[in-house]
């Protein structure tokens, strides 16, 4: 029996999350129905699949936090809750025909650029196969990240993080301890406070929080927005418009910020009558240099009396007994680790071998650095989306994601028009000078100069996170490609066509 032909397909997309579906719609509203979404999951929604804790929602309002080209009038809330934004992402994938596309439990477990044959070699969990270019879409809250603690291993109890929630694990009646304050934790601890005996909440770093105007979406406003469009484009509009106006305080002037620490000092006293609980729940850095909370409900459940604040980290575990840093010990059954994510060092750059035979986790081991966020020199034909410099610290990720796939789709329409066989690598002097402006304008923004510790920053203290400024400046300078950025790859002996190395139009 002949052994099988290997797949090839011109455009191969990891992950099926907002970047990977929105990607797959683009891809074929360009035309292009050659490609596949590789899936390490059984099923579609990235981190809308994976966060499943109790209590998990979003915290950016869900008219902006959805599709542009998939508007939903439906929304049941101001801010939607996991289940809604997961169902909307399911939707998405059947409107606009996607799923001959996926490739279910196909985790990418390597990917090598192929110099001779100018393709990538990809191996999967459910097989091999090439494709000409590669859409990276794994999001840089995708692969949780657990803390190196003494001792873990010893714990008699139950031990997950909060991005894989065990849902067979009954917390009622347990002393519970939850490790961590970030955007997950606050939502978790009200959500399990009434259930637990005991909740014990390990507070390294306090967060700035801030009331959640949350509220249901009536009736007669949804039908308002089935039956005029306008309506819903105006809403999405307006919470748009707000949160541009307010990029210059967190990037240029971050003194600005101050009414907005008075407004969460304000909110804190309001639920937390304490003083000395009040006092180790104040935070002593700039608003906004971490992220910027949303909760009604978080105060309040700290102030419940089966809640006990410890104001330090875990430091080590003995058996069943948790050493805080500051020398509390406490008696747990279960230990929940809202720890965050790899974002500085996603674990799919281990994967990616590029033209040096060097991966690009090597290449950036010294900080994360693409062209416009999406192109990394050495990786011909590799985009990323939610790349470098590319996250938000008040706004939807949803309108970075859309500004990138009209960069993708540029990038397809560039390769088409220069024809044949071909690629296009980052220059390494496009991609230093880019990184070059982003870190320069970082200088002045509250995430480097708020005097914290966060997520946005690398282990060699860079924000390599962070976009510095609007969305729209974003979308301006993603626009199209540059192809005086790029060097023009074609196979050994190919003539070298007119229009390498500027831009190619494309005739309309």
């Amino acid at each position: 029996m002949a052994e099988r032909e290997q797949q090839h397909v011109r455009v191969a997309v990891i992950g099926s999350g907002f970047g990977g579906l929105g990607a797959a719609v683009r891809l074929r509203r360009e035309g292009i129905t050659d490609f596949v979404v590789l899936e390490r999951a059984g099923s579609v929604g990235g981190t809308w699949r994976d966060n499943s804790y109790p209590g998990c929602a979003c915290d950016v309002p869900s008219h902006l936090y959805s599709f542009s080209f998939a508007p939903n009038p439906e929304w049941p809330r101001n801010f939607s809750g996991q289940e809604h934004i997961r169902a909307y992402l399911e939707r998405v994938t059947d409107t606009f025909g996607l799923r001959p596309h996926l490739r279910f439990h196909a985790e990418v477990r390597g990917l090598r650029w192929s110099s001779s044959a100018l393709h990538w070699e990809i191996e999967t969990a459910s097989g091999a196969l090439t494709a000409d270019v590669v859409v990276s879409a794994t999001g840089p809250l995708s692969d949780p990240k657990l803390p190196d603690v003494p001792g873990l291993d010893t714990f008699p109890g139950k031990v997950f993080h909060s991005a894989r929630w065990d849902h067979d694990y009954d917390l009622r009646g347990k002393r519970v301890a939850m490790i961590g304050t970030g955007a997950s934790a606050i939502q978790i601890v009200p959500a399990i406070q009434p259930e637990v005996s005991r909740l014990t909440l390990f507070q390294r770093t306090p967060p700035w929080v801030l009331p959640r105007a949350d509220r249901r979406i009536s009736a007669a406003e949804k039908w308002l927005h089935t039956k005029v469009p306008a309506t819903r484009a105006a809403r999405r509009g307006l919470l748009w418009g707000i949160r541009e106006l307010q990029v210059s305080a967190f990037t240029k002037r971050p003194n600005e910020l101050g009414l907005i620490e008075f407004l969460a000092k304000n909110h804190l006293r309001k639920a937390i009558k304490d003083p000395a609980m009040r006092a180790a729940l104040t935070p002593d850095y700039r608003i906004g240099c971490k992220r910027i909370l949303l909760s009604n409900t978080y105060y309040p459940a700290l102030a419940r009396p089966n809640v006990d604040l410890v104001p330090a980290g875990l430091k080590e575990v003995r058996g069943a007994t948790l050493v805080a840093a500051d020398g509390s010990e406490t008696e747990a059954d279960a230990i929940v680790f809202g720890t965050g994510f790899h974002v500085t060092d996603m674990p799919i750059a281990q994967r990616v071998t590029g033209v040096n035979g060097t991966t690009l986790a090597e290449e950036w081991k010294d900080g994360m650095a693409a062209l416009r966020g999406a192109s990394a020199a050495g990786f011909p034909n590799f985009l990323t989306l939610i790349g470098p410099n590319t996250g938000l610290g008040n706004s939807s990720m949803i309108l970075m994601i859309e500004a990138q796939l009209n960069y993708m789709a540029d990038f397809l329409r560039q390769l088409d028009v220069l024809g044949g066989k071909i690629a296009l690598n980052a220059r390494q002097s496009a991609v230093d000078e880019w990184t070059r402006k982003i870190q320069r304008r970082m200088e002045r923004t509250v995430w480097n100069t708020g005097g914290c510790d966060s997520w946005y920053l690398d282990a060699n203290g860079r924000n390599t996170t962070a976009w510095p400024g609007t969305t729209a400046e974003f979308r301006k300078v993603t626009r199209q490609v540059d192809l005086a950025e790029y060097e023009v790859l074609r196979p050994p002996g190919a003539a070298v066509g007119a229009s390498d190395g500027a831009r190619a139009e494309v005739a309309v």
